[in-house]
């Protein structure tokens, strides 16, 4: 492993963790209100495009980012959806 995939794991964690208090916070709230369902649709959908590049190119740090973002964004689209506030 050289120092440029070393870069892209460590930028690709530092976007990824900071998923981790939003999925925290919904989850334990049980409230998804002030999120919205636009923007995590059009975001995981261009996560899964990040994804699929990456894995065309073979790049390892463009694909653990995008699959570990895809799982918590997906993960907040779903709680979005689930905790419907009327």
């Amino acid at each position: 492993m050289n120092e440029i995939q070393i870069l892209g794991l460590a930028a690709g964690s530092c976007t990824t963790i900071a998923f981790l208090p939003q999925v925290i916070k919904t989850w334990k709230s049980g409230s998804a209100k002030d999120l919205s369902l636009g923007m995590f649709s059009f975001f995981c959908f261009g996560v899964l495009l990040w994804l699929i590049y990456g894995i065309i190119i073979g790049d390892l740090p463009v694909i653990l980012a995008n699959l570990f973002t895809l799982a918590l964004a997906s993960s907040l689209l779903f709680f979005k959806l689930r905790y419907k506030e009327e």
